[in-house]
């Protein structure tokens, strides 16, 4: 028997067929075979079709099955992971009435700020343990505020992972944790943030009904089955955006538990059971996968935005063929660089900066000594020293970190990213070879409530390796202070 996850991001839907008595993956589907599409109409606009990622995520679906030949009726479950932040809205029949404004669109900003400030900064912070800022509540503020008539059309308001549950199943419902990072939940009531809704003069009639994040939460339909050649009745059974979802793969659940992912931007996603809101404007506070009121638990999610697109940035400006000889040449610099520092954070503001703006920086070279070897191991402990830098951050706010885990992708594969954070923060780091689809095709299994055996079989099917903090730190130390320094006089003076 198995268990089928989906995947949700704005790039492509994945979707993983899981074995469930091993946990041990079959296929992992990818579609589109190139990037979804994104349409930015003005700048700093981000949207995307409900409707394209419906048919991605079919026809990933039936190819799935083709590809492994398990029948359907044997999938005795579907799980959700999807891109956070979107807003779907539809009209009574469950059609949208718009393209998804989605996670990296920036268009509420200043409607988020002006909530921030006319609210209260304590208020937002004590209830929902974040700024109302460009989340999905201040995006529906704002197509109540520029496209009157399509508001009052609209029957529900949907994050991406609602709109996929939904199509596949008829049924329009959401989750706490769906909510919190939406901003829509107050923590302090434990209820939807109705004063939050009346402030923006949106009707809270326009949320869905909530579902546990690991329940029955619907079946798919015969329209369903038809469309993406699964049975009729399979139950959806999870459901939750991609960052929790992450940490759910690398089972994170418990305070102490952090993930690590080293993307194109990284993250470090920790837990904790306190509602501690001292970093609450560089660190955003949702409710975890596994949280409820009687057991709080709550991620917090530090993002570094300028993390692995900085490597590759040099990889594609410098006559390197691949990220393997980039770091082969970074091994042979010692700790330091010799002084040369990179500042990696070219991908607009940082939020851990407090939305500063620094662009990237690369200082300090010496044209007779230093060669682009320098700049590649500058720039894997420029990005490490970011992360261990956003780990102080989260040290304020109350989190003591006792295990890291992280996924096998291009910056953890470093040795020298890696060991650099590794012996910085002085704990070892596990990695796991996994993916977010896998995690959502295992937690259907959780509304049983086993998390042991859960958290077993991704220790025998994904775990690879641990970095181990070094022996001698001291070199580690005194380049990041020289770092640190850096950063932190450019942030005076920017």
């Amino acid at each position: 028997m198995y268990t089928l996850g989906y995947d949700l991001g704005s790039s492509s839907i994945k979707v993983a067929l899981v074995e469930i008595a091993s946990g041990k993956s079959l296929a992992v589907i990818s579609e589109p075979k190139k990037e979804m599409n994104m349409l930015s109409v003005k700048k700093g606009w981000a949207e995307q079709d409900p409707d394209d990622w419906w048919t991605h995520l079919c026809n990933a679906t039936k190819q799935i099955l083709k590809e492994t030949k398990v029948p359907p009726d044997e999938i005795k479950g579907v799980g959700i992971s999807y891109q956070m932040h979107g807003l779907v809205l539809v009209d009574k029949h469950g059609i949208p009435l718009r393209k998804s404004i989605i996670w990296c669109d920036g268009r509420a900003v200043d409607i988020g700020r002006k909530a921030f400030d006319d609210l209260g900064h304590d208020t937002c912070a004590e209830k929902l343990l974040n700024s109302p800022a460009n989340f999905t509540a201040s995006k529906l503020k704002w197509v109540k505020e520029n496209e009157p008539d399509l508001y009052k059309n609209s029957f529900k308001a949907m994050l991406p992972g609602d709109y996929i549950a939904y199509k596949l199943s008829g049924k329009i419902n959401t989750t706490i944790s769906g909510l919190s990072e939406g901003i829509f939940w107050d923590f302090k009531e434990e209820h939807i943030a109705s004063w939050l809704l009346d402030y923006y003069e949106v009707n809270e009639v326009l949320i869905p009904e909530i579902v546990a994040t690991f329940s029955d939460q619907g079946h798919i339909t015969a329209k369903g089955a038809l469309e993406t050649g699964l049975a009729e009745g399979t139950p959806i059974l999870y459901r939750a955006g991609d960052q929790p979802n992450n940490a759910l793969s690398l089972n994170v659940f418990n305070p102490g538990e952090v993930a690590a992912t080293g993307g194109t931007s990284g993250v470090v996603y920790a837990i904790t059971d306190n509602l501690s809101v001292k970093e609450s404007s560089r660190v955003n506070n949702f409710a975890h996968v596994n949280y409820s009121p009687e057991k709080m638990r709550i991620g917090k999610l530090l993002c570094v935005n300028g993390a692995g697109i900085m490597y590759r940035w040099l990889l594609n400006n410098l006559k390197i063929t691949s990220y393997q000889e980039m770091n082969e040449l970074a091994a042979k610099v010692p700790i330091g660089s010799e002084g040369v520092i990179i500042l990696p954070f070219g991908n607009g503001p940082e939020r851990m900066l407090n939305n500063k703006d620094l662009g990237a920086q690369i200082g300090n070279i010496n044209l007779n000594i230093h060669s682009k070897a320098h700049l590649c191991r500058a720039a894997l402990e420029g990005i490490a020293f970011s992360f261990v830098y956003g780990m102080e951050i989260l040290r304020a706010d109350g989190i003591k970190a006792k295990v890291i885990r992280a996924g096998n992708d291009n910056l953890f594969r470093a040795p020298i990213f890696s060991n650099t954070i590794a012996s910085l923060i002085n704990q070892e780091i596990e990695i796991y070879n996994t993916t977010g689809a896998i995690g959502a095709a295992r937690a259907c299994q959780l509304h049983n409530g086993n998390y042991a055996a859960f958290g077993k079989q991704i220790m025998d099917n994904d775990y690879i390796m641990s970095y181990t903090p070094s022996s001698d730190k001291e070199e580690y130390k005194m380049a990041y202070e020289l770092w640190k320094n850096e950063l932190e006089l450019k942030l005076k003076n920017n």
